[in-house]
């Protein structure tokens, strides 16, 4: 029953009570010297003082302790001040010190967490920056030659040229990558979603990126001869985006002569894996759960020299998740690495294509 009271009940108790005795020693003393001292009506009046006290110092305590620790409440948002009653508020200091202490680590976590997300935008903005100014530097650095004399010789200003063209094609290239994980991040990028055949779509790929993977003698191939049709449903164009930029990247890092295989399996009734699979360079454990950051880049020194926007990862994986699947990667850092994404199969045939076709 105790447990009951709260401590201001507690509070106007004992201090009733010590004001009741105090009188009644007081009052006592007095009556006794006066000789007047009359037992039932000198208890009947420490009972009245006792209630009386009691009363008057609960509803000033209550009315003290609840209008304060309200304008608190109000002022840290503890409490949505509209469902806010006198019973809710607290008066006891304990509970108040329990609260306003749950209070500033939920303050403390949120501070940590600004913190983290300012120390990204801050590293975002120099990564931005410097993928920005390089190109820029090189196109101005052109220009500003070509305009203090050598545009007179044709070689020398075709050349020049030509090496600006470049420059500007690399600021294009940057400035799309970053439009496309803006559109993506915000959900404002709308996919095509259509029925297409995947295997058709990684050897397009591969076409695509024959001449870039002979530069390092790097051959590109599936892990099986896919005689049969497999399709799925998706957006065809960013899902060729996807292995494009996940082919790109093995090359990137793979080592001279090595391979790049993809693997078409089932996983589940509905849904297929396709594995990107090299030998290269591998990636240290460490940088693997930031690999899909934007700019971010395992190796700062090399990884520049390839050339690329830094994006790339960054978009797979939010092309990936706008399809609501998902991409994974396994890496041992000297052996190679592997991404892999899942797909949802078609559940109806193109008219073109029968089932026949179809592994």
């Amino acid at each position: 029953m105790a447990n009951k009271f709260r401590r201001s009940y507690k509070f106007a108790i004992k201090t009733s009570l010590y004001i009741t005795i105090f009188v009644g020693f007081l009052l006592a003393g007095f009556l006794y010297y006066m000789d007047v001292l009359l037992w039932m009506p000198f208890l009947v009046f420490l009972f009245v003082t006792y209630i009386f006290s009691f009363v008057i110092i609960q509803q000033r305590v209550e009315y003290f302790i609840y209008r304060r620790i309200k304008k608190i409440y109000d002022n840290v948002s503890l409490l949505d001040s509209t469902t806010l009653r006198p019973s809710q508020v607290t008066t006891d200091m304990v509970t108040l010190t329990r609260e306003v202490e749950k209070f500033a680590e939920t303050k403390k976590l949120e501070i940590e967490a600004l913190k983290i997300r300012e120390g990204y935008r801050k590293e975002f903005m120099g990564n931005v920056s410097h993928e920005l100014k390089t190109p820029l530097f090189t196109v101005q650095g052109y220009i500003l030659t070509l305009l203090d004399g050598a545009m007179k010789d044709k070689a020398v200003r075709k050349k020049y040229l030509n090496r600006a063209s470049k420059g500007v094609e690399r600021l294009i290239y940057i400035v799309k990558d970053l439009d496309m994980i803006s559109k993506l991040e915000v959900g404002d990028l709308h996919l095509q979603m259509e029925d297409f055949n995947i295997v058709e779509l990684v050897q397009n790929t591969f076409d695509l990126l024959e001449m870039k993977a002979a530069k390092k003698n790097i051959t590109l191939t599936f892990d099986t001869d896919y005689r049969k049709s497999i399709y799925v449903y998706g957006d065809r164009e960013r899902i060729q985006q996807v292995l494009t930029n996940l082919v790109v990247n093995s090359i990137k890092y793979g080592k001279k002569d090595g391979t790049t295989e993809i693997t078409i399996e089932n996983l589940i009734k509905n849904k297929v894996i396709v594995r990107v699979t090299d030998n290269g360079e591998g990636i240290a454990k460490a940088n693997i759960p930031r690999l899909f950051e934007r700019f971010y880049r395992v190796d700062k020194s090399g990884s520049r020299k390839e050339g690329g926007s830094g994006l790339g990862l960054a978009i797979v994986k939010h092309i990936i998740e706008a399809h609501e699947e998902k991409i994974y990667v396994e890496s041992v850092f000297g052996v190679g690495s592997e991404f892999s994404f899942t797909l949802e199969k078609s559940e109806e045939l193109p008219e073109t294509v029968s089932k026949s076709d179809i592994l």
